[in-house]
């Protein structure tokens, strides 16, 4: 029975990961690179920046809600809960994962692999009803000869073989039907060096290859083993590890050198530091959002200016590309007229209270937003006469607006003259009254 099962396995893996299909392999192996470092997705994320690039963009990702809108009267718009993608976008794709699980999943897969696959599960009418994430290095995409394009991947022993009606693919970097490009493959030179750095670093302190200093004797003597093991007994031991910076005495025409940091390992500082921006720059990242702030002169009057930047440059890109994949895949052409998902970039805004204090002045005093509309957002009760628009100027209706304008102007400029000159002007009373 096990023998079975693994016959049946091996199997399906052949058939995945085959000689025609290369790219699958590399996925699992992971490509070499001129460091000699086979970079995978494993060991790729050991590293500080990869880790901490692929985190930012797919948490901030998958943390902004993503809402499902149907098209109303006058180019309005409304938030469609009733729609079935409502519930599987915004709150839960499938029975193990919430919206965020899966959202970060699929980011992930982008930002390493270039590609995110979620197979699709339809039920009575083609209704979608289930969105469940598959691991990128082993899906396999490819054109057929009607033209379209199908995906092979391995699973439980089987392989699956299934179509565009099934699959929801979301293409990263690169443009092309049958995939993006994988970060991991084109920086693995990048990433190599990176880990063979650390590694040479590590090995360096693990071996002792830097010691704090040298013991010399006078001219240079040639110690017997007896008086080899001595020294270390009862001068290098006694002021080694916790007993470090005590008094040393010596004695026998014995001499201590301190040793520096010489200039080699100060270049292997300085490689890391590297590292770290030029991994910043295959993730689009800004080091500084990374917690690399050393030496920061990229353009911008301010770091703020800098994540405004990534914001609107590195993340609206990234963005579009799933919610377009969305209305492609999942929406039909007649639900594509009426019904748009978008992110709701407002927030961002959750964190930061005086940010979105002064987006919630600016719509509130321009007409645009109600007070009520603002309350519901921040999750408070709606007031009495919350529900009408209104301007900066005195805060009045936006619809009573040319009324009070048209009627009441007279009294306003009366009312402001009587605030400038309290006690009056005679001459200018004189003929107002005439």
């Amino acid at each position: 029975m096990r023998f079975g099962f693994g016959r049946k396995m091996m199997r399906g893996l052949r058939t995945a990961l085959s000689l025609l299909n290369p790219s699958a392999w590399k996925g699992v192996f992971g490509s070499p690179s001129y460091s000699g470092k086979s970079v995978t997705a494993t060991n790729a994320l050991t590293l500080s920046t990869v880790w901490a690039c692929v985190r930012l963009v797919s948490g901030t990702i998958s943390s902004l809600p993503l809402m499902v809108y149907q098209d109303g009267a006058n180019d309005s718009r409304k938030i469609a809960k009733a729609h079935p993608l409502y519930g599987l976008l915004h709150d839960s794709p499938n029975a193990d994962q919430t919206a965020l699980d899966f959202w970060q999943f699929m980011c992930v897969s982008l930002e390493l692999w270039g590609d995110a696959f979620a197979r699709i599960t339809r039920g009575r009418g083609g209704k979608i009803i289930a969105l469940t994430p598959l691991r990128p290095e082993v899906v396999h995409a490819r054109r057929v000869a009607d033209g379209s394009i199908r995906y092979r991947y391995p699973d439980n022993g089987q392989t699956v073989d299934i179509g565009q009606d099934e699959m929801f693919h979301v293409r990263g970097f690169g443009g092309s039907p049958l995939g993006g490009l994988s970060t991991l493959a084109f920086g693995r030179h990048s990433f190599g060096l990176a880990m063979a750095t650390d590694e040479a670093a590590a090995q360096m302190y693990k071996n002792g290859l830097r010691p704090s200093g040298v013991l010399t004797t006078q001219n240079n003597q040639t110690l017997k083993p007896d008086q080899r093991a001595d020294i270390y007994k009862y001068v290098v031991e006694p002021f080694a590890g916790d007993n470090n910076g005590k008094p040393l005495v010596l004695e026998a025409g014995l001499t201590w050198q301190a040793i520096e940091m010489k200039a080699d390992d100060a270049q292997m500082i300085e490689s890391r530091h590297f590292s770290v921006e030029d991994g910043c720059r295959w993730f689009g990242v800004p080091p500084h959002m990374v917690g690399h702030t050393a030496g920061n002169t990229q353009l911008g009057s301010s770091i703020e200016n800098q994540t405004l930047g990534w914001l609107m440059f590195g993340l609206r890109e990234r963005l579009k590309r799933i919610e377009q994949a969305i209305a492609k895949q999942l929406l039909t052409a007649a639900e594509r007229l009426t019904i748009t998902v978008e992110f709701n970039l407002e927030g961002l805004l959750r964190a930061d209270s005086a940010a979105r204090s002064a987006f919630y002045a600016q719509m509130v005093q321009n007409g645009i937003m109600t007070r009520n509309e603002v309350r519901r957002l921040e999750n408070l009760p709606p007031l009495s006469g919350g529900d009408d628009l209104t301007i900066q100027s005195n805060m009045i209706p936006a619809g009573k607006l040319g009324e009070i304008t048209s009627t009441g102007s007279e009294a306003a400029r009366r009312s402001m003259m009587d605030w400038l000159f309290p006690e009056g002007l005679p001459a200018l009373k004189q003929k107002e009254d005439a």
